[in-house]
């Protein structure tokens, strides 16, 4: 019997379920649908049509998965935009190269002790290294911080992190999954890559308002097609070249950022990132088997305390550079601590690229501790400033006039 649309049916119920969940307990729901995935797929039980096992679907979600990443990406370049990222180059400097640079040197030295072979630890060093800027969104909005003098450094930070983790990801896939061994190969598939991003980017800017033309169209059906047919070809085209069609994605997210029509597309196009978003991390979920997680427990907490460690001094860094008070300092580190998309997107490249396993056990477990970790540590920065007043008073017991007139 052909069960494939109940499965996926069954699938969808369940990620239903699980957000509204998350919505009670008013955490991020990403590590929640990593959880689900994780708790039914090939060992969990089956009766009759209930079959948790997602057997016959999981081609089929895995696809899913893949527009799930592409939806992502293609919004965020949306929300950039080439322009914005030009205007907030220099605060986007300040704070990122540090924030960028100590979590990179953190995935290097957790892959040395680890004794990770180079791939798998520039795979772990974009793990480590990427924010996401999902739940990051959340927890400034849930916490009512908008309008706070740290939030545009935080943005600026996660957006050089993004920008990073772009380029990270087409040189991985350059390493990993193009099939090139000699570093001449590597190297020019990796300038391939490079070459395309800029290309795009340049030439996408100058033509963008041609493509205004039929976005202009009043027909909603016409509108959605034009959007989605330039989406595919440049995601698909990019993976031909041996760019992640993710990275594709994010390229003509940022070009049309700079559409006259940029709002409408972010109406259309948000419905189907929320869906196959979802469906991404359940996906992901699935494919892990809980009873080999154990074997990453060790690297993953040494893993979280390198993050603490380096989210903290990044941003004491950028905070005090960009003249604000170790409050907000605090805010723009540990509202950075989250791990999500971008982590999970990382491991994906691992898996396709054959690495070692322990590498998708030790992303699921540091995603979901720092997913959970992240909103609590942002949330309690009074707390955990209190805190090294009394360890630190020269640094921080100086600071508190200027604190109180600033926003929570």
């Amino acid at each position: 019997m052909d069960t494939l649309i109940f499965e996926v049916g069954l699938a969808v119920a369940l990620i239903t379920l699980t957000g509204f969940l998350s919505q009670k307990l008013k955490f991020s729901v990403i590590p929640f649908y990593i959880l689900i995935g994780m708790a039914v797929g090939p060992h969990a039980p089956h009766f009759w049509i209930i079959d948790l096992r997602f057997i016959e679907s999981s081609g089929f979600i895995d696809f899913m998965g893949r527009l799930g990443i592409i939806f992502l990406l293609f919004y965020l370049g949306l929300e950039f935009s080439v322009a914005r990222l030009l205007k907030s180059g220099k605060g986007i400097l300040i704070g990122g190269t540090f924030y960028v640079g100590l979590n990179f040197l953190s995935g290097l030295l957790l892959g040395w002790i680890a004794e990770l072979p180079l791939k798998e630890t520039l795979v772990v060093c974009g793990i480590m290294t990427s924010s996401s800027t999902a739940i990051v969104a959340k927890v400034l909005v849930d916490l009512k911080r908008t309008a706070n003098k740290e939030t545009e450094i935080i943005m600026g930070m996660i957006m050089f992190d993004d920008l990073f983790i772009a380029v990270h990801i087409s040189i991985l896939t350059g390493l990993i999954l193009s099939g090139a061994s000699s570093f001449a190969s590597i190297l020019l598939v990796s300038l391939t890559a490079f070459l395309f991003i800029f290309l795009f980017l340049y030439i996408g800017r100058k033509v963008v308002r041609y493509i205004d033309i039929p976005l202009g169209v009043s027909s909603t059906e016409l509108f959605l097609l034009t959007v989605m047919t330039l989406l595919f070809l440049v995601a698909g085209f990019s993976e031909t070249l041996h760019v992640a069609e993710a990275i594709g994605a994010l390229m003509i997210g940022l070009v049309l950022g700079e559409s006259k029509h940029v709002k409408r597309i972010e109406q259309q196009v948000m419905p189907f990132r929320d869906f196959f978003g979802a469906i991404f991390f359940f996906g992901f979920g699935l494919t892990i088997e809980p009873s080999t997680l154990g074997g990453a427990v060790g690297m993953t907490l040494l893993a979280v305390v390198l993050t603490l460690i380096g989210n903290f001094a990044a941003g004491m860094i950028a905070g005090r550079l960009s003249g604000v008070s170790p409050r907000h300092s605090l805010n723009i580190g540990f509202t950075l601590v989250s791990r999500g998309e971008f982590s999970i997107i990382m491991a994906n490249i691992g898996k396709a690229g054959g690495l070692m396993p322990a590498i998708q056990s030790f992303a699921v477990l540091y995603v979901l501790i720092l997913a959970v970790l992240g909103p609590v540590l942002a949330k309690e920065t009074k707390t955990i400033e209190r805190l090294f007043r009394r360890w630190l008073p020269g640094r921080f017991g100086d600071e508190r006039a200027r604190d109180s007139k600033d926003a929570p």
